[in-house]
């Protein structure tokens, strides 16, 4: 567990479990076992987030395939170490993730998109 997360009060245990929990979780997109990078905005808050170095939409490949879509995508970080990785319709649908921003994930497992600016001027690396 990080430190960050040990040194919250007894009020706050519950949240300690969930980054813990997180850590686990944004390690399964990396190649190399680490975990994605974590960021902390001006407020204290932490999220892990990747940069969105390309989306291959599955609309495209069913286009081709000449098949119906499940509308989910293939995102690829820009940083080298994690590998590309699925995210559902929903997701999608929702966030309309672009190429330079950021695939943000926050202590609770909520996952979403940042626009770069919005993202990089909120937020520093922790």
């Amino acid at each position: 567990m990080s430190e960050d997360c040990q040194e919250m009060s007894e009020d706050c245990q519950e949240m300690s479990e969930d980054c813990q929990e997180m850590s686990e979780d944004c390690q399964e997109v990396c190649e190399c076992g680490a975990e994605m990078p974590k960021y902390k905005c001006h407020c204290h808050k932490e999220v892990w987030a990747l940069k969105i170095k390309s989306i291959v939409r599955d609309s495209d490949n069913a286009r081709e395939e000449q098949r119906e879509t499940d509308g989910t995508a293939i995102i690829t970080p820009e940083e080298t170490a994690y590998v590309p990785f699925k995210v559902d319709a929903n997701y999608m649908h929702k966030h309309k993730p672009e190429v330079g921003g950021y695939y943000v994930v926050y202590a609770d497992g909520y996952k979403s998109f940042s626009p770069a600016k919005a993202f990089e001027d909120g937020y520093s690396p922790a």
